[in-house]
């Protein structure tokens, strides 16, 4: 029996190929609003992105996000993401999301 495939996705921030439920999706939808995707199912165009900050402010400068999304992006629509990123930083490191803003 051959092992299950599991599927691969880019990062738009790094670059690094990781498992695609490690990765967060990034959603455009027709309407052109930016929005997180939690369940991977959302309608739109779909770009992953690293769980870390590092990684949403490399997609940033490099423009990333515009490229795999071929739209502009205002910057106020990053702000909730930031924000969830942080939360999930926080999470992952076994601290409380509070203490994700002052660090």
């Amino acid at each position: 029996m051959t092992p299950k495939k599991i599927p691969v996705r880019r990062c738009v921030g790094c670059g690094e190929g990781k498992p695609k439920k490690v990765l967060l999706r990034l959603v455009r939808t027709a309407e052109g609003e930016i929005s997180l995707d939690l369940t991977g199912r959302k309608a739109g165009r779909g770009a992953y992105l690293c769980a870390s900050t590092a990684c949403l402010e490399r997609a940033r400068k490099r423009k990333s996000l515009e490229r795999a999304f071929g739209a502009a992006i205002p910057e106020d629509a990053l702000v909730p993401l930031a924000e969830e990123i942080a939360r999930a930083e926080a999470e992952a490191a076994g601290r409380p999301a509070e203490d994700a803003d002052d660090g």
